[in-house]
């Protein structure tokens, strides 16, 4: 692959990154929640590392070519933004020492993390138009090698932006309660939304 290319995937990647949606409301809330970040954002990359594994094989294409399993794909992402979104709801984030994380719950942290990326509609339309439009086999790299090289440029992408939206998060709000509850509460309400316009939108469609 040429430098061009990859630059140009690369911006348009970083646009998509950068788009506040379900991955930064979970940074965020984990921002606020958790002693460390890592957990949420391991899980969020683990999600897009799935993806990256499955184009890579190819089951990407046969997945792409089935409208009724992307169609059950989305529902089930955007059913579990909602519920995801609603949880946070119910329990907004406070910056208090005892409500720190046990170390057992980092795996469920992660989990989480990895169900939102996984399921994410955005990973979809990523994963399954994107990809696609910048991969060229004349070029000699093989398809495999190829996918492989744009899976890691997003996950190295959002690896990094994550963290930061998480670590900007927890520290700007850190010594502000009730703005840290207010922007946990934005942010699983922005879950919801999400969610049920896509729930909508897929449904109705």
């Amino acid at each position: 692959m040429d430098t061009t290319t990859l630059a140009a995937f690369l911006a348009v990647d970083l646009l998509l990154v950068l788009t506040p949606g379900a991955d930064w409301a979970y940074a965020i809330s984990a921002g606020l929640r958790d002693r460390s970040v890592l957990p949420a954002v391991s899980g969020l990359i683990a999600g897009y590392a799935a993806y990256t594994l499955l184009a890579v094989a190819g089951l990407v294409v046969l997945v792409a070519s089935s409208p009724a399993l992307l169609t059950a794909l989305t529902v089930a992402g955007a059913g579990y933004l909602v519920w995801l979104g609603c949880a946070v709801l119910r329990q907004p984030a406070t910056l208090t020492a005892s409500q720190a994380p046990l170390a057992s719950s980092r795996l469920q942290i992660m989990l989480k993390g990895a169900g939102v990326s996984g399921l994410n509609p955005k990973a979809l339309l990523l994963y399954f138009s994107l990809f696609p439009q910048f991969i060229h086999p004349a070029t000699g790299w093989p398809v495999a090698a190829q996918t492989g090289l744009l899976g890691a440029l997003h996950m190295t992408a959002c690896a990094v932006i994550y963290l930061t939206v998480g670590v900007l998060a927890r520290t700007v709000l850190k010594t502000r309660p009730s703005a840290a509850r207010a922007v946990t509460r934005a942010s699983g309400a922005m879950m919801i939304v999400i969610g049920g316009f896509l729930l909508v939108e897929r449904l109705a469609g």
